[in-house]
Protein backbone atom coordinates (compact mmCIF):
# COMPACT_ATOMS: atom_id res chain seq x y z
CA UNK A 1 0.00 0.00 0.00
CA UNK A 2 1.72 3.17 -0.95
CA UNK A 3 1.49 6.39 0.94
CA UNK A 4 -1.24 8.60 -0.53
CA UNK A 5 -3.25 5.11 0.01
CA UNK A 6 -2.63 4.87 3.55
CA UNK A 7 -3.21 8.79 3.47
CA UNK A 8 -6.57 8.50 1.67
CA UNK A 9 -8.03 5.11 4.59
CA UNK A 10 -6.82 7.52 7.29
CA UNK A 11 -8.71 10.59 5.72
CA UNK A 12 -11.93 7.58 5.48
CA UNK A 13 -11.59 6.59 8.95
CA UNK A 14 -11.44 9.44 10.43
CA UNK A 15 -14.79 10.76 8.74
CA UNK A 16 -16.74 7.13 9.41
CA UNK A 17 -15.37 7.70 12.80
CA UNK A 18 -17.15 11.20 13.35
CA UNK A 19 -20.24 10.16 11.31
CA UNK A 20 -20.58 7.63 14.46
CA UNK A 21 -20.40 10.18 16.66
CA UNK A 22 -22.67 12.04 15.13
CA UNK A 23 -24.83 8.99 15.10
CA UNK A 24 -24.72 7.89 18.89
CA UNK A 25 -25.25 11.53 20.14
CA UNK A 26 -28.50 11.89 17.73
CA UNK A 27 -29.50 8.17 19.33
CA UNK A 28 -28.81 9.33 22.95
CA UNK A 29 -30.94 12.05 22.49
CA UNK A 30 -33.62 9.81 21.09
CA UNK A 31 -33.15 7.51 24.28
CA UNK A 32 -33.61 10.51 26.32
CA UNK A 33 -37.04 11.87 25.06
CA UNK A 34 -38.25 8.06 24.02
CA UNK A 35 -38.01 7.84 28.23
CA UNK A 36 -41.00 9.96 28.57
CA UNK A 37 -42.65 10.41 25.41
CA UNK A 38 -43.50 8.35 22.34
CA UNK A 39 -43.00 8.81 19.04
CA UNK A 40 -44.29 9.87 16.63
CA UNK A 41 -44.69 13.07 18.79
CA UNK A 42 -48.19 14.63 18.79
CA UNK A 43 -48.48 18.31 19.42
CA UNK A 44 -49.22 17.75 22.86
CA UNK A 45 -46.35 15.98 23.86
CA UNK A 46 -44.54 18.72 21.31
CA UNK A 47 -46.03 21.16 23.49
CA UNK A 48 -44.79 20.14 26.79
CA UNK A 49 -41.39 19.42 25.81
CA UNK A 50 -40.40 22.85 25.06
CA UNK A 51 -41.79 23.76 28.26
CA UNK A 52 -38.72 21.97 29.38
CA UNK A 53 -35.27 23.58 28.66
CA UNK A 54 -34.00 20.37 29.01
CA UNK A 55 -35.83 18.27 26.56
CA UNK A 56 -35.72 21.21 24.10
CA UNK A 57 -32.18 20.57 24.12
CA UNK A 58 -32.73 17.11 23.49
CA UNK A 59 -34.84 18.27 20.42
CA UNK A 60 -31.80 20.56 19.36
CA UNK A 61 -29.57 17.84 19.95
CA UNK A 62 -31.36 15.61 17.68
CA UNK A 63 -32.03 18.66 14.59
CA UNK A 64 -28.39 19.86 15.31
CA UNK A 65 -26.39 15.89 15.06
CA UNK A 66 -28.96 14.70 12.27
CA UNK A 67 -27.97 17.47 9.72
CA UNK A 68 -23.88 17.31 10.58
CA UNK A 69 -24.08 13.68 9.95
CA UNK A 70 -26.17 14.11 6.80
CA UNK A 71 -24.16 17.22 5.95
CA UNK A 72 -19.96 15.27 6.86
CA UNK A 73 -21.71 11.79 4.44
CA UNK A 74 -22.32 13.47 1.65
CA UNK A 75 -19.66 16.63 2.10
CA UNK A 76 -16.62 13.91 3.11
CA UNK A 77 -17.53 10.19 3.72
CA UNK A 78 -18.52 9.52 0.39
CA UNK A 79 -15.74 10.78 -1.39
CA UNK A 80 -13.05 10.15 1.12
CA UNK A 81 -14.35 6.47 0.69
CA UNK A 82 -14.36 6.05 -3.46
CA UNK A 83 -10.67 8.15 -2.95
CA UNK A 84 -9.73 5.35 -0.85
CA UNK A 85 -10.57 2.19 -3.24
CA UNK A 86 -8.68 4.49 -6.31
CA UNK A 87 -11.84 5.76 -7.43
CA UNK A 88 -11.75 9.36 -8.97
CA UNK A 89 -13.86 11.87 -7.31
CA UNK A 90 -13.64 14.94 -10.09
CA UNK A 91 -17.41 14.60 -11.05
CA UNK A 92 -21.21 15.85 -10.25
CA UNK A 93 -21.73 14.82 -6.49
CA UNK A 94 -25.34 12.71 -8.57
CA UNK A 95 -22.30 10.12 -10.04
CA UNK A 96 -20.77 9.93 -6.97
CA UNK A 97 -24.20 8.52 -5.46
CA UNK A 98 -25.00 6.42 -8.71
CA UNK A 99 -21.10 4.96 -8.12
CA UNK A 100 -21.69 4.35 -4.36
CA UNK A 101 -25.60 2.74 -5.41
CA UNK A 102 -24.14 0.34 -7.57
CA UNK A 103 -21.87 -0.69 -5.04
CA UNK A 104 -24.59 -1.36 -2.88
CA UNK A 105 -23.87 0.89 -0.45
CA UNK A 106 -27.16 3.36 -0.62
CA UNK A 107 -29.49 4.47 -2.81
CA UNK A 108 -29.72 7.53 -4.15
CA UNK A 109 -33.95 8.34 -4.31
CA UNK A 110 -33.41 7.90 -0.47
CA UNK A 111 -29.93 9.76 0.13
CA UNK A 112 -32.20 12.89 -2.14
CA UNK A 113 -34.80 12.02 0.79
CA UNK A 114 -32.58 12.38 3.38
CA UNK A 115 -31.07 15.53 1.94
CA UNK A 116 -34.58 16.91 1.53
CA UNK A 117 -34.85 16.77 5.45
CA UNK A 118 -31.98 18.38 6.24
CA UNK A 119 -32.29 21.18 4.02
CA UNK A 120 -35.69 21.37 5.85
CA UNK A 121 -34.02 21.93 8.87
CA UNK A 122 -32.52 25.44 7.68
CA UNK A 123 -35.57 26.96 7.05
CA UNK A 124 -36.65 28.14 10.70
CA UNK A 125 -38.03 25.16 12.08
CA UNK A 126 -37.79 26.84 15.21
CA UNK A 127 -40.11 29.12 14.06
CA UNK A 128 -42.70 26.58 12.89
CA UNK A 129 -44.22 24.54 15.21
CA UNK A 130 -45.70 22.05 12.92
CA UNK A 131 -42.26 22.02 10.92
CA UNK A 132 -40.69 21.20 14.01
CA UNK A 133 -42.94 18.40 14.97
CA UNK A 134 -42.59 17.14 11.15
CA UNK A 135 -38.98 17.14 11.25
CA UNK A 136 -38.93 15.52 14.91
CA UNK A 137 -40.86 12.34 13.34
CA UNK A 138 -38.91 12.55 10.11
CA UNK A 139 -35.88 12.11 11.51
CA UNK A 140 -36.91 9.20 13.84
CA UNK A 141 -38.17 7.46 11.23
CA UNK A 142 -34.99 8.19 9.12
CA UNK A 143 -32.16 8.14 11.58
CA UNK A 144 -32.00 4.39 10.90
CA UNK A 145 -31.56 5.01 6.99
CA UNK A 146 -28.74 6.83 7.59
CA UNK A 147 -27.07 4.50 10.54
CA UNK A 148 -27.59 1.73 7.87
CA UNK A 149 -25.61 3.39 5.07
CA UNK A 150 -23.06 3.70 8.04
CA UNK A 151 -23.01 0.14 8.60
CA UNK A 152 -22.28 -0.82 5.35
CA UNK A 153 -18.97 1.20 4.90
CA UNK A 154 -17.78 -0.18 8.36
CA UNK A 155 -18.38 -3.43 7.09
CA UNK A 156 -16.29 -2.79 3.91
CA UNK A 157 -13.30 -2.66 6.35
CA UNK A 158 -11.92 0.18 3.97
Amino acid sequence: MGNSAVVYQAKFQAHLSESFIHLKRLNTAIKELEKKYTFPLENVQFKQIIQSNQELAFVDQIIYRFSKLQDIMGAKLFKSYLVAQGESVDKPFLDILNQLEKLNILEVDEWFELRDIRNSISHHYEEDEKLAIDLMNTIYKTSGDLADILQVFKATGT
